[in-house]
């Protein structure tokens, strides 16, 4: 199984997998198959671990722990400890512990907390307490097998108080002391109802979390326009902004049904080749100079970015486009720019194209248009 074959814990009857657990530990036994790269998108690349530690250092004392999804944290150990990836911990939880697994430690754990601007020394962060004892993952394991049933009776609940919102899922502490509900919501939810009636059914410390409809798509996944799983529940362990001037660089069409994903947002898959696009329009002039010549003035219709072809069409003849290569326009730029206006544009261009004119309804009704080049 590789990262592209990952499900979604909606989809794989491992409850553990949201963990990054390929099957359930098992108690007092070896559990070397459990934790494994391929089964958590959480996991870290240790590109410093071929490395030599020079003689006298002291190891780093904090490791960063992860949990359900997409939730993960540093926590201070002692020396003692030697934690390595894949550890079960107890750490220090609010209140009570919580149960967790060991992503990463050492030196990179350090330089992670520099590019996130984090004070080692913070009293902020919390302790590991010991590694997990065989009661600690007995009451971890129950924990995680109630999650599925308790996030079913809590939408019952909502919907029978009258609330809207969306309970998406439900994560247990692993001391089964606490519950965190994570929720979607259009306007302002007044649960104080809703939490108390999830206090008497349930018997546990309720915490509600709103979150947003990308963290939703995230936790409980999906197949994409493309065919394959959420890039959000597979790989995807961070989001980033994407905008409408993402999609306008890369010349896509603006039709919200095209560019938005399973959470209704602009698709994130629209960043990655962003940047390609960003260094490949630095060779192109400015499209909203207007062309200037002889027969008349002429704007931007379109580019192409891979052919490194702009179309234009004058003014007076919009339905009149020509491709002409990225390099002539810049040169009939500087021919303006000095005063010069060349006869006209055809001269530069590569090929014209007519614009179809549907003031006619007969022909509008005709496809042989299309095969025009």
């Amino acid at each position: 199984m590789d990262n592209n074959e990952t499900s979604s814990n909606s989809s794989n009857p491992n409850p553990f997998f949201t963990r990054g657990c390929c099957e359930p530990p098992r108690i007092g036994q070896k559990n070397d198959g459990v934790f494994k790269n391929q089964c958590s998108k959480f996991d870290s690349f240790d590109w410093l671990k071929d490395l030599p530690v020079p003689s006298g250092h002291i190891p780093f004392d904090i490791v960063e722990v992860r949990f359900k999804n997409s939730r993960k944290d540093f926590f201070r150990a002692t020396p003692d400890m030697m934690l390595n990836i894949g550890d079960l911990v107890a750490v220090e939880a609010s209140p009570g512990h919580d149960v967790g697994i060991v992503s990463m430690a050492g030196e990179l754990v350090r330089l992670k907390l520099h590019n996130r601007k984090i004070d080692p020394a913070s009293d902020e962060i919390r302790k590991v307490y010991r590694r997990a004892r065989i009661n600690d993952v007995e009451k971890w394991i129950a924990a995680v097998e109630l999650e599925t049933s308790t996030m079913f009776k809590s939408r019952e609940i909502a919907e029978q108080l009258g609330l809207v919102m969306k309970i998406n899922d439900v994560e247990y502490q692993g001391d089964i002391t606490k519950a965190i509900f994570y929720y979607t919501a259009d306007e302002r939810v007044d649960f104080r109802e809703l939490i108390k009636v999830f206090a008497e059914e349930f018997k546990i410390r309720i915490e509600m979390r709103q979150i947003g409809a990308r963290q939703e798509a995230s936790r409980l996944g999906g197949i994409g326009s493309c065919g394959r799983e959420l890039c959000c529940s597979t790989w995807m362990n961070q989001f980033h902004s994407v905008t409408t001037q993402t999609a306008r660089i890369q010349q896509l069409s603006l039709n919200p049904q095209k560019l938005a994903g399973q959470c209704g947002k602009l698709k994130c898959c629209l960043n990655y080749e962003h940047a390609i696009y960003l260094d490949a329009l630095k060779d192109f002039p400015d499209t909203e100079i207007v062309l200037k010549t002889k027969k008349g003035e002429a704007t931007h219709q379109k580019t192409d970015i891979f052919s490194k072809l702009i179309w234009y069409s004058y003014i007076n003849e919009p339905n009149n486009q020509m491709a002409i290569p990225a390099e002539n326009v810049i040169r009939i730029i500087e021919q303006n720019h000095n005063d010069i206006l060349p006869d006209n544009l055809e001269e530069f261009s590569n090929s014209t194209k007519l614009k179809p004119d549907f003031e006619n309804k007969n022909q509008q009704d005709e496809l042989s248009y299309l095969d025009q080049e």
